[in-house]
């Protein structure tokens, strides 16, 4: 989380109350702003699929292997020999 500092606070409160109530207010519409801002890259950053991803895709059903195998021998059929 980032860190608020304020200048203004630390400087005495030696001007009048209006300038001392406006520095506050400033301050505290900054911390809303830092603190509840709504968008956090971090949690949309996507990086592409993972290895989990890749070892389920690897795996084929027996249905799509037996059909992977008679496409293969259909085409090894079908290819005319040099």
């Amino acid at each position: 989380m980032a860190a608020i500092t304020s200048a203004s606070l630390a400087r005495p409160a030696s001007r009048g109350g209006a300038t001392l109530f406006a520095e506050i207010r400033a301050f505290w519409r900054a911390f809303a702003a830092k603190a509840f801002n709504p968008y956090r890259p971090e949690l949309h950053y996507m990086r592409g699929p993972g290895p989990a991803c890749r070892a389920k895709q690897r795996t084929l059903s027996p249905a799509v292997q037996s059909m992977l195998s008679d496409i293969r021998t259909a085409k090894a059929q079908k290819a005319p020999s040099a």
